[in-house]
Parts: structure tokens; sequence; C-alpha cells
């Protein structure tokens, strides 16, 4: 299977990458989320599904290709890496994965019934997970990661 650079398999050390990768729609695999701690299991796993590897681990990066090796250790750094590695770092308009399991989002209607929590439809646009069914909004976090990324360039 060829891989997409849109598929990433982030390895055990990089869990904090992962609603960031999401929000600029990437595909984000969490490799504790799939329970894949063995070196082998994340090759396999990351090319069974086509999946760019991301990883802190230099001899894990040496045994699969391709792979994104990052070195720092802060979440920041570790974006600033990624954006030198090429990858595009902006947070998407409409998004696509959840940031919680990384399932497909869908566009709620302004009919739509929602849970007491979610803003009123008619004031913004809200999604909605169709695998764990959490409800997205362009609230405060969504404006957090939006500054640290362009902060970046």
């Amino acid at each position: 299977m060829s891989t997409a650079p849109n598929r990433l398999l982030l390895d055990v050390m990089l869990g904090g990458l992962r609603s960031y990768l999401r929000m600029c729609n990437y595909d984000t695999v969490y490799a504790l989320d799939e329970d894949l701690e063995a070196d082998a299991e994340l090759i396999a796993f990351a090319n069974e599904e086509g999946r760019t590897l991301v990883t802190r681990d230099q001899q894990l990066a040496t045994r699969y290709n391709p792979t994104i090796f990052l070195i720092e250790r802060e979440v920041t750094d570790q974006l600033a890496e990624l954006a030198d590695a090429g990858l595009s770092l902006s947070i998407a308009d409409e998004p696509r994965y959840c940031g919680r399991c990384n399932g497909l989002v869908e566009s709620v209607s302004r009919d739509s019934t929602t849970p007491e929590y979610v803003p009123d439809q008619s004031e913004q646009p809200l999604w909605c997970c169709t695998a764990c069914g959490q409800y997205f909004w362009k609230g405060s976090h969504w404006e957090s990661v939006r500054e640290t990324l362009e902060q970046l360039s």
C-alpha cells in the first residue's frame, strides 16, 4: 500500500501532537489508542494503513520509511519540527477528523437537536464525530490552537 502524507502514526512519545494534527486535517493515529507499543507493531500498522510514522525513537526511525524523526520534547517545538519537515500546519476551516478519536466529523444541521453544552447553531457552525459523538465548534480551544500554529511561521 502506498503511503499518503496526510496519514500519520504517532509513536507513544508524541501523544501531545494528535489534536493539533487532527485540527490541521491530518488523519492521525496515536499508537497508544491502538495498543501499539512494540516497534514491530508500529511498523506493521503504519505499513498496512499507508501511514507516515512520526517518532522520537532514532532506531525506529531507521527501520521504516517514510518516517519523520523528531528530536524535541515540547509540543510547540515538535510542531516546528513537523513544519520544517514539510507538513502544512494551519488549522482547517472545516474539520475533517475528531480531535478525540480521529473519527470523521460532519456538519450539524441547524435544525438538529444537540446537547445543552453545545453553543447555539445559529451563532456558529457545529460538527459532530460520526464515531464517538463528540461535538466541535470554534471556541477558545480552537483559537488557542490557531495562535500556537501561527507562531510557528
